[in-house]
């Protein structure tokens, strides 16, 4: 199973649209970096017996770790994860990064309208909220705790 959804994550890498799996958006990896798999919506055992004994962020981790190995294995079937991306990741032990999960998180602006401090981010709502086609107010929140950067999402729906 893990070999089947390596396989799909790397195509958009394989095709040469994106440099590391998880930038590419419609991907499985890429809805686990972007949301930290959101409601659940993603198993997160990836096919692996003993998963159930990590965590959620363990099991990312240890799944980014054999698809970049997996990904920077040259083929005949596209491009590869570059050498020195993987070197770099693994020094980090395959985890995100607050600021890698920032930006993923905003890297389209349909997910992310504003950010910034929750002065800036109100500030700017209440000044341009007439141009949002939104039914309710909308209320900053933080992007993650430990952190003063907040954002708005979803404003044109």
């Amino acid at each position: 199973m893990i070999n089947l959804l390596a396989y799909i994550d790397l195509n958009p890498l394989r095709a040469g649209l994106v440099a590391r799996p998880e930038e590419y958006r419609w991907c499985s990896i890429g809805y686990h970096a972007q949301t930290g798999n959101r409601d659940g919506l993603l198993s997160t055992d990836f096919g692996l017996e003993g998963y159930d004994e990590m965590s959620e962020q363990e099991r990312f981790a240890d799944y980014r770790e054999f698809l970049y190995v997996t990904g920077a294995i040259q083929t005949e079937k596209g491009a590869s994860i570059d050498k020195g991306i993987v070197q770099k990741e693994r020094a980090v032990k395959y985890e995100l990064s607050d600021v890698d999960k920032f930006r993923h998180k905003t890297r389209y602006f349909t997910d992310s309208g504003i950010i910034g401090t929750k002065a800036f981010v109100s500030r700017y709502y209440e000044q341009f909220k007439d141009y949002f086609n939104t039914k309710k107010v909308k209320k900053p929140r933080k992007i993650s705790e430990g952190t003063e950067i907040y954002s708005l999402k979803n404003l044109i729906k």
